[in-house]
């Protein structure tokens, strides 16, 4: 989620406030990545796991899925709908671009980023083929590969245990959903009204 968040952030606010050449050109060849399923480029994104001896990590699992063209559009367009009085404000006051972004820019897209968090984390959350492919010790598998493995016929289905370790892996994401619905809700109706 940090590597994300970086990543995201950095190329959200390039997009949104400089102007350099071949900057449309280069967010378009960005946005493809949003109609590319990621079982697509598993063997790829293996190839590149293993080739960077991160095989069996908890960071191989994470580094396919660090820059995101969904998080990249999203902080891209909440960033174009700050106005520019308040970078220019934050500049008189001596400010970097550094400054600007993380004194004016993040803190203005505070929902989005929550919406973004929830999302993704969701998603990454509830993950199974990545995970199941790119690790073979039980230490590093996370909860949903481990939960396949109480269904597992060789070792004898127990539905008791089973729905117990379902309870407590969704528990996390109802929790989370519950504590924020209403910036979560109130980011995507602002995204939907502007």
């Amino acid at each position: 989620m940090a590597g994300q968040f970086t990543l995201c952030t950095l190329a959200g606010f390039a997009f949104a406030r400089f102007q350099f050449s071949g900057k449309n050109i280069v967010f378009v060849l960005v946005l493809p990545q949003l109609f590319v399923l990621p079982e697509i480029l598993i063997v790829e994104n293996y190839a590149m796991v293993t080739r960077l001896g991160l095989f069996d990590t908890p960071f191989g699992m994470a580094v396919p899925y660090m820059a995101s063209a969904f998080g990249i559009f999203l902080l891209r367009q909440a960033f174009m709908q700050i106005p520019r009085e308040l970078e220019e404000a934050a500049r008189i006051e001596g400010c970097g671009w550094f400054g600007v972004l993380w004194r004016v820019y993040v803190p203005a897209a505070k929902p989005v980023y929550l919406a973004y968090a929830l999302v993704s984390v969701a998603t990454h959350w509830n993950n199974f083929l990545w995970p199941l492919i790119v690790t073979n010790s039980p230490a590093t598998r996370p909860l949903t590969v481990g939960l396949s493995l109480f269904g597992a016929p060789e070792s004898g289905v127990n539905i008791s245990i089973i729905s117990a370790a379902t309870l407590v892996a969704i528990a996390p994401l109802m929790i989370g959903f519950l504590v924020f619905q209403r910036q979560f809700i109130q980011a995507f109706l602002r995204a939907g009204i502007r």
